[in-house]
């Protein structure tokens, strides 16, 4: 058994989930602002009553490692440590992008791109680029969403799912048939699933010296004409 504890908190969704060597145990979510803080632990604590398992029983804690809030990854970051250094296991960390690009393989083909995006402030967003088995084509960035964005190209060559709570932004601006806009937000739940592939590689956190990925620097594309549209 390798029971694994996934806390995500890098938006306003505020998600939990239990993992036993990959499979889903539970899952415990709240979609509503400002109540990490508040809430965490508690969904913590109803998520092991309801699966009848102890924290002594925890193989492992992972946590959302960003991009993302900056009080809401601190917070669970802050919970995953304590976790795990009162039950002496390690600490894993996932990409929050990657995770939250997992929910939507099931629905990609062989040509299809993913682009999970998180909503950062004005038109700004953090996002990547993925094809469908999660190999980085983009790396993470902080992007600027205006007339002339780069995603012609993927578009031009099959679907593109993009999902996150920044997929707003592209509204007004994204007119394509190849186009699929998703508000689906990031989950514990594939974070969990991410997490069992890094603890069978042991690929562990040092609790002392992690910190979250905040990535605050933004870059301004100027740009004449909305290519997406033409």
């Amino acid at each position: 058994m390798a029971l694994i504890l996934s806390i995500e908190t890098s938006t306003s969704v505020c998600s939990v989930a239990l993992h036993d060597s990959g499979n889903l145990v539970g899952v415990v979510e709240l979609h509503q602002d400002n109540v990490h803080s508040q809430k965490l632990m508690l969904l913590i604590e109803d998520l092991m009553n309801r699966s009848g398992f102890k924290s002594e029983n925890l193989k492992a804690v992972a946590v959302s490692s960003g991009p993302g809030s900056y009080t809401g990854l601190r917070i669970g970051v802050s919970v995953a440590k304590g976790f795990a250094f009162a039950h002496d296991i390690p600490l894993i960390a996932v990409d929050t992008l990657l995770a939250l690009a997992k929910r939507v393989v099931p629905l990609v083909n062989s040509s299809g791109k993913i682009v999970p995006m998180l909503d950062a402030r004005r038109m700004e967003v953090y996002t990547a680029v993925y094809d469908y088995q999660l190999n980085t084509i983009e790396k993470l960035s902080p992007r600027v969403i205006e007339e002339g964005n780069p995603f012609l190209d993927y578009l031009n060559q099959g679907q593109v799912y993009f999902l996150g709570d920044g997929v707003e932004k592209l509204r007004s601006l994204l007119e394509h048939p190849s186009s699929v806009l998703l508000k689906w937000g990031p989950s514990a739940l594939t974070l969990g699933e991410l997490a069992f592939d890094k603890y069978q590689r042991e690929e562990f956190e040092d609790l002392a010296y992690f910190e979250p990925n905040y990535l605050k620097d933004f870059r301004v594309i100027s740009s004449k004409k909305n290519l997406l549209l033409s």
